[in-house]
């Protein structure tokens, strides 16, 4: 069990493309996936790759039951995501307020896709195939995106509504629960 610090935008591993996961049931990826889980609880994250922490493999954490950061989001069930394929269900696309551990403080309106299915791998290697809507299916998008090497500064169309949080709820842009972060 460790904690470890998260790597902050401007870091160049934060802009690569990470490398897929060959050998499951390892000493390394179950080590790998209890320190992801703890910093990403440390932290109050919705989510968590690889990558923020250091590591070049496309693995992703997230979920929760509640949430300090996102107060108002229903519950994301927690997952290991090993390898992730996403397609999305159809063209619907959402506007929401994302944050992310790398970009700290800071929050700006991302369009996603509503409706996914997101298939994988487990932790041990079995097959994962889900489908996600709503925040479920942005927490998914958001750290699979990760893997790419993609922030989500670099998906949000609109400047004006991107921003310090303490900032944004200021001007009465984000709500004020977010404020806290």
């Amino acid at each position: 069990m460790a904690i470890h610090p998260v790597l902050r935008m401007g870091h160049p591993l934060l802009n690569q493309r990470a490398e897929a996961v060959t050998e499951f049931n390892t000493t390394e990826l179950d080590s790998l996936i209890e320190d992801m889980l703890d910093t990403m609880q440390a932290e109050d994250g919705a989510g968590l790759a690889a990558p923020q922490i250091g590591v070049s493999l496309r693995v992703v954490v997230f979920g929760f039951d509640e949430n300090p950061r996102y107060q108002e989001a229903p519950p994301v069930p927690k997952t290991v995501l090993i390898n992730p394929h996403i397609r999305p269900l159809d063209e619907a696309i959402e506007d929401g307020w994302e944050g992310c551990l790398s970009v700290p403080g800071m929050r700006g309106i991302v369009p996603r896709y509503s409706r996914i299915e997101y298939r994988g791998f487990d932790a041990a290697g079995k097959p994962l195939e889900v489908k996600a809507e709503g925040f479920h299916a942005r927490v998914v998008q958001h750290e699979c995106d990760h893997l790419d090497g993609i922030l989500y500064p670099q998906r949000i169309k609109d400047f004006s509504r991107f921003g310090y949080i303490d900032e944004l709820a200021r001007a009465g842009l984000l709500p004020l629960y977010t404020a806290q972060e």
